[in-house]
């Protein structure tokens, strides 16, 4: 099978699958760990859990929840360019688009922490020339997004976030 965006450079044959009755375990485990490496991350101001497996640097990013209205916490892998952060909406290549995904295209102002430090953005969804473009930068920051988009059909969301 070949990739639908030609950019991707990893093959969907050499990707495994997430087998279809493992998809709500695997959904409870990341919402688990993530509840628990927010909390910890925050308690310790960014000096505790603050690498995913591989060392990758993560950071907290802070939005409102779409139907509740009260804010909603996310560890996600800090994508930096400049002043500027990338929000990847990958959830590990899934079929279906992470729930903060929709929290953030309906209200767009986010807060990131990065260590101690939190800042304000506002996001904004890529274009497909956008992504194309920037993902070359976002591979060098996490190789694994290439084998997330190779492993499913969707096209994965990407956001730049600027300081407000």
């Amino acid at each position: 099978m070949t990739n639908k965006f030609d950019y991707v450079k990893t093959r969907r044959e050499d990707v495994d699958e997430i087998p279809t009755k493992m998809v709500p375990l695997v959904r409870r485990v990341m919402k688990v760990y993530t509840r628990f490496n927010v909390w910890v991350y925050k308690k310790s101001n960014g000096r505790l859990l603050k690498n995913f497996p591989g060392g990758y640097p993560i950071c907290i990013v802070t939005m409102v929840g779409r139907k509740s209205g009260q804010p909603r916490e996310i560890a996600l892998i800090n994508l930096p360019q400049g002043e500027n952060r990338y929000l990847v909406a990958s959830q590990g290549g899934m079929e279906k688009n992470p729930v903060w995904y929709y929290n953030i295209a309906a209200n767009p102002d986010v807060e990131i922490m990065v260590g101690g430090l939190k800042k304000p953005y506002r996001a904004r969804q890529v274009s497909p020339d956008e992504k194309r473009e920037a993902w070359p930068h976002l591979l060098t920051l996490y190789p694994g997004f290439d084998e997330y988009q190779a492993r499913t059909d969707r096209d994965i969301p990407v956001f730049i976030c600027e300081p407000r």
